[in-house]
C-alpha cells in the first residue's frame, strides 16, 4: 500500500507542472490512502493473494529503502522512464492496523521528447490516520505539441515548452466516518515558450508567470485500496484560489470535483466508473487549463475553462498475475457550463492488459491502447488509470 502511494504521488509531483491540475497525475491522479481500520472487511478477489502472504516478484518491508523503475508511454510526453527511490518508515504492529506507513522519496523522469523532471516528496500519517500530510518540491522541463483538432477546440498547431519549479503542501484531517477536510498550498513558477508556423491566438496566458494559491478540499473515501480498488466510493471536491495578495502574478480560481465507484461483480471481475468536472475562473495560464482526462489523445488536445468527463471500466483478473481491461467514456471542453455542446463530445474507448508486478499490493504494469474521435494512442504506466 505504501508503495502504491509512492507511485501515485510520484506521477503527481512530476507531472503537476505540465498538467497542473487537481487530479495529480497524467491520469489525474491525487488519490488519498484507504481507511484500513481493523473492522475493514476483506473484499479481495480470490485470484489475488492475501496481502499478508506476499508471493510477488518484489518484497517490501517497513523501514526499507526501495528503488523502483517505472515505465511510461503516452501521446503527451512520449515514451520514457520514471526512476523512483523511497524510504518507508518503520511501524509498530498497532500502527500497521490503523494507518499506512509514512514514506519519503525522490523521483526523476526522462522521456523520448526530451521532457525531464525531478521531485522530492513526503507522505505522512499520524494519530491513527486522523491526520495526513503531503509535501513536495521539484522542477520540470516539458515539451508538448499543441495541435488543432478542429476550428472550435484548438488554437493552432505549435510546439510548446514549459519549464519551472513548484512547491506543494497538503494537510487533511478525518472529520467523521470516512470524511476528510483539508487545506493545501501550491506555488509554481513557469516559463513558457511557444513556436508555431501560424499566428498563435489563445485566450489563455502564455507568458512566464508565477502562481501562488491556497486551497480547500473535502473528501470521502471508502475504497479498499486506492491503487487498484475492487470496492468502495471515492469523492473529492476542491477549490484553489490564486491571488496577488499571496504573491501570485495572476488572480484566478480553480475548481474540480470527481466521483468514482467500484463494484466487485465476481471474485475476479470488477466494474468501475467515474465522472468528473473542472472549472477555471479568471485569466488562466495555458498549463492550468481544463482538459479531458481520458485516453486515446494528448492531454492538451482539448483545452477550455470548463470540462466534463466520464468513463466506465471492466477489469477481469484472468490469473494471479495477468488481467484484461475494457473501457469506454467521453468528455467535452467549453468556455462555460452553458456553452456545453454534446455534439462536440470526444469519445474514448479501448482495451488493455495487466501484469502483476507486486500482486499483494495490487500494483500492475498497465498497457492500454485507446481510440478517440481524431486519434489513437498507446498508454503504458503503473497502477490503474482510476
Amino acid at each position: 500500500m505504501s508503495l502504491s502511494r509512492f507511485m501515485r504521488r510520484k506521477s503527481f509531483l512530476i507531472l503537476i507542472l505540465c498538467l497542473a491540475g487537481s487530479a495529480w497525475a497524467q491520469t489525474d491522479s491525487g488519490d488519498s490512502p484507504p481507511d484500513i481500520s481493523p473492522d475493514r472487511q476483506d473484499t479481495r478477489p480470490s485470484a489475488v493473494p492475501d496481502i499478508r502472504e506476499d508471493e510477488s516478484l518484489l518484497t517490501l518491508k517497513d523501514g526499507d529503502f526501495v528503488v523502483v523503475p517505472i515505465p511510461m508511454s503516452g501521446p503527451t510526453l512520449g515514451t520514457g522512464l520514471i526512476a523512483g527511490a523511497a524510504y518507508f518508515y518503520p511501524q509498530t504492529e498497532t500502527e500497521k492496523k490503523v494507518e499506512p506507513a509514512s514514506v519519503s522519496g525522490l523521483g526523476a523522469m526522462y522521456t523520448s521528447n526530451d521532457s525531464k523532471a525531478v521531485a522530492l516528496f513526503h507522505q505522512g500519517y499520524w494519530s491513527q490516520n486522523r491526520w495526513r500530510v503531503t509535501a513536495g518540491v521539484g522542477a520540470a522541463d516539458v515539451n508538448v505539441v499543441l495541435r488543432q483538432p478542429d476550428e472550435e477546440t484548438g488554437v493552432g498547431p505549435a510546439d510548446w515548452n514549459v519549464a519551472g519549479e513548484f512547491i506543494y503542501a497538503r494537510l487533511s484531517r478525518k472529520m467523521a466516518g470516512r470524511w476528510y477536510a483539508g487545506v493545501f498550498l501550491r506555488s509554481l513558477f513557469a516559463r513558457q515558450n511557444i513556436v508555431s508556423d501560424v499566428d498563435f491566438d489563445s485566450d489563455f496566458d502564455i507568458d512566464d508567470i508565477r502562481t501562488v494559491g491556497l486551497g480547500l478540499l473535502a473528501e470521502y473515501d471508502s475504497r479498499d485500496m486506492p491503487i487498484n480498488s475492487y470496492t468502495g466510493i471515492h469523492f473529492e471536491a476542491q477549490g484553489l484560489f490564486n491571488d496577488k495578495a499571496l504573491g501570485s502574478q495572476q488572480t484566478y480560481q480553480s475548481y474540480s470535483a470527481k466521483f468514482r465507484s467500484y463494484h466487485q461483480l465476481r471474485d475476479n471481475l470488477v466494474f468501475a466508473w467515474e465522472i468528473q468536472t473542472c472549472r477555471r475562473v479568471g485569466t488562466i495560464p495555458l498549463w492550468d487549463a481544463c482538459r479531458i482526462p481520458l485516453r486515446g489523445f494528448s492531454a492538451f488536445d482539448y483545452l477550455g475553462k470548463v470540462s466534463f468527463a466520464g468513463e466506465g471500466s471492466l477489469r477481469w483478473q484472468m490469473s494471479k498475475r495477468w488481467g484484461m481491461v475494457g473501457f469506454a467514456g467521453g468528455g467535452n471542453v467549453a468556455e462555460s457550463y452553458s456553452g456545453h455542446d454534446e455534439d462536440r463530445s470526444i469519445p474514448s474507448y479501448g482495451l488493455g492488459i495487466r501484469f502483476g508486478v507486486l500482486t499483494a499490493k495490487r500494483i500492475n504494469l498497465r498497457v492500454d491502447y485507446a481510440w478517440s474521435r481524431d486519434d489513437s494512442a498507446l498508454h503504458i504506466g503503473v497502477a490503474e488509470y482510476f
